[in-house]
């Protein structure tokens, strides 16, 4: 299965809440109609003719009836010349054919127009204040932030207002602003010629920081490039070993420290090693922490300085890991880890568990920090570079 198809099934706590909002909002002031049919449909129409059914006797008619069977030795001779060239006589007609055909019997446009399926109906409803308002409130609950949820309706209509639309024109609406908003920050995470190239990856307590470092590890060595993991989460023995499990699979070393040492220290060593065995990436875990926890932070600030006393340059990336569900909480863990760490990039995790995968957008419209990858999943294959044409098809429920 494709990431996309992923993201497809499983956001669908996201796409199923914005999907139904949409349909409720066009129904509950829109009237029903015919769907339109399309030129292109009309001319099909008009010029190639339905079938239409026949009983026996009546298909029997409609054929010619095939040539009369003739041996060989003798071939017939017309005694007169036939009046004019002819196929085949055809079959006799039944006696109940003798009366002539019903006038809808008759080919033509207007005919095969009236025998056509009868027309899919389609609600559709005017674009005006009062369903702007509810579209407003509809992307606000989805977590897409009141200025993100406001600038995107007010450009639905700028170009749309006073126009009756069905909830399938608001959801591709829709999904094109979302793209427009999204792709100018869709950024797979640089590479740079200088090695190590140092990443740091911070965030709050089960965002996902370990299982992300596992797994862009994994696929980092798998394109040919050598990783070393530094465990700095040196408070939760569990992270180390979950770190451990994933460098077994993925063939990279990870670096340790005892429990409860200074992670500054940790990474400084591991900046070391990677610098001796001419590794071209080393990625630094963090321990979780609340981003309105003071003394958290200071540690992190301290990580970061310690760092640099080796290479001025580092950390050369620094990835915030955000957790989906916790919605518009991940608008203040980016400003104040921005900060402190100096963010370069995003990465989503669990896009698969929540209806607020609108937070993606809001964080986008609001920092325009790059986002690297989004995770639906725990397997190797479920975190993936971001695609916002892909994001926005499956988040508004427009992906077939």
């Amino acid at each position: 299965m494709s990431f996309f198809s992923k993201l497809k099934s499983r956001m669908f706590k996201s796409s199923s809440k914005i999907d139904e909002g949409l349909d409720a909002i066009v129904e509950e002031g829109g009237e029903v109609e015919e769907a339109e049919i399309s030129e292109a449909e009309a001319t099909e129409t008009a010029t190639t003719p339905e079938p239409e059914p026949a009983s026996k006797t009546e298909a029997e008619v409609a054929k010619p009836a095939p040539a009369p069977e003739v041996t060989p030795k003798a071939p017939p001779k017309p005694e007169t010349p036939a009046p004019a060239p002819v196929a085949a006589a055809p079959a006799p007609l039944p006696e109940k054919q003798s009366t002539p055909a019903p006038a809808t019997e008759k080919p033509g446009i207007f005919n095969r127009l009236l025998k056509r399926t009868p027309a899919e109906k389609v609600t559709k409803r005017v674009l005006d204040d009062a369903m702007l308002e509810s579209l407003e409130e509809l992307l606000i609950s989805a977590d897409m932030g009141v200025d993100t949820a406001l600038r995107v309706s007010a450009n639905m209509a700028e170009s749309h207002f006073g126009k009756k639309l069905s909830a399938a024109d608001i959801k591709s609406l829709l999904a094109a602003e979302i793209s427009t908003i999204m792709e100018t920050v869709a950024t797979p995470m640089p590479l740079y010629p200088r090695t190590p190239q140092v990443v740091l990856v911070v965030g709050v307590n089960g965002s996902g920081k370990t299982t992300t470092i596992g797994k862009l590890a994994s696929q980092f060595k798998a394109a040919g490039k050598s990783v070393v993991i530094a465990a700095g989460d040196t408070f939760r023995a569990a992270a180390v070993e979950q770190l451990q499990v994933w460098g077994e699979r993925a063939g990279v070393p990870v670096m340790t420290a005892p429990e409860g040492s200074d992670p500054a220290s940790l990474a400084f060593d591991a900046m070391k090693k990677a610098e001796e065995t001419g590794a071209d990436l080393l990625m630094i875990d963090t321990a979780g922490r609340l981003q309105n926890r003071q003394d958290l932070m200071e540690e992190l600030a301290k990580i970061v300085r310690v760092i640099r006393k080796k290479d001025e340059t580092a950390p050369h990336n620094t990835l915030l890991v955000l957790d989906a569900t916790t919605g518009q909480n991940a608008l203040s863990q980016v400003e104040i880890f921005q900060k402190v760490a100096d963010v370069t990039g995003l990465v989503m995790t669990k896009l698969d568990g929540t209806a607020k995968g609108g937070v993606l957008v809001a964080l986008a419209d609001k920092f325009g920090l790059p986002i690297h990858a989004i995770g639906v999943g725990e397997q190797i294959d479920d975190l993936q570079a971001f695609d916002p044409e892909e994001f926005s098809a499956a988040l508004t429920g427009t992906a077939e």
